[in-house]
């Protein structure tokens, strides 16, 4: 129980980079569903592994669930955006949460394969072969959905890299 409690801001990291908000509802699934299936647990896996593919996997049912769909919200909360510095003016700060609410939404809308590889990727820091093995997929593929996605996340924010 101590270890699943340790992992608790992993387990709302993860939430909130799948859905693009905090989720007390998922995390209480994660919990629950660690819970019921412990006896599975494997000694020799990292146990930080293994909920994060639990909570990964449980997010990705709520996006696929008709719930989701039809109750899906597009405006991002300020809360969900990462913390910035302090030392930073008011200007920048503002600036760089609408940047990241920007990138978010572009993320948000790139077709599930690609969002979902490039979460792991970039935000979760998974190794191609990772990912490859997490969802089965060939290396090459999670190599090119990577890429597909990049370049969509490059034309969806293109204007964000000439401001700089």
């Amino acid at each position: 129980m101590k270890e699943i409690l340790n992992n608790s801001f992993k387990i709302k990291q993860i939430i909130k980079k799948f859905t693009g908000e905090y989720n007390e509802d998922l995390e209480q699934e994660v919990y629950i569903r660690t819970l019921k299936n412990i006896n599975k647990y494997k000694e020799q896996n990292k146990f930080t592994q293994w909920i994060c593919t639990i909570t990964a996997n449980i997010c990705r049912d709520y996006l696929k669930s008709s719930y989701f769909k039809n109750n899906k919200n597009t405006d991002y909360d300020d809360d969900a955006l990462e913390r910035t510095s302090v030392n930073q003016t008011p200007e920048t700060i503002y600036t760089q949460k609408e940047r990241q609410k920007l990138v978010l939404k572009a993320v948000n809308s790139l077709p599930k394969k690609m969002k979902e590889v490039i979460i792991l990727y970039e935000f979760e820091d998974y190794s191609y072969e990772k990912i490859s093995k997490k969802l089965n997929v060939p290396i090459g593929t999670v190599k090119s959905r990577i890429n597909n996605a990049r370049k969509i996340l490059e034309e969806k924010l293109s204007f964000l890299i000439k401001e700089d």
